[in-house]
């Protein structure tokens, strides 16, 4: 196998692997939107927190109890993951099928940069309300996904010999 067929099957199962993640990523949050709305508004509410023993500390007063407010960061979310899975998956026919990365790249990209700003909405929100404390394995979660992301970047755009 010569170095530019071992790249392209590199970049082509990266590109696959991501793409089917960020499908069922988006069909569990759609499937159990209720379950993920919950989630999300138990880290916005700060429940873990309170649980015993409870942690009393100045940024309890950032608490968000509304269901609404709760839905809308789930929302968001949702959004950015069906612009990522879309992309990813556009991304991938063309890698797979033309086998041309400069056709793929854009759409990856684009797909990296919508799982980055989801994953970054999830790791910032949890960060304002402290989740780190609670949490940390979420937190875990969060950044080695942010981690995958720049490293899928480098393998999608490093101009390789």
């Amino acid at each position: 196998m010569d170095l530019h067929t071992s790249l392209w099957l590199f970049q082509t199962i990266l590109a696959l692997g991501l793409s089917l993640w960020l499908c069922i990523a988006l069909l569990n949050n759609l499937q159990a939107f209720r379950a993920s709305v919950g989630a999300v508004g138990a880290t916005m509410a700060m429940a873990p927190l309170r649980q015993a023993p409870a942690i009393d500390i100045p940024l309890l007063s950032r608490a968000l109890h509304s269901p609404t407010w709760h839905r809308i960061a789930l929302l968001l979310v949702l959004v950015l993951q069906l612009v990522a899975a879309i992309s990813a998956l556009t991304g991938s026919y063309l890698l797979v099928v033309a086998t041309d990365l400069m056709q793929a790249r854009p759409w990856l990209n684009l797909a990296l940069s919508a799982f980055l700003g989801f994953t970054f909405s999830m790791l910032l929100g949890g960060l304002w309300f402290g989740y780190w404390i609670r949490q940390e394995g979420l937190q875990l979660t969060h950044l080695v996904l942010v981690l995958w992301a720049l490293l899928a970047f480098v393998v999608f755009n490093l101009q390789w010999a």
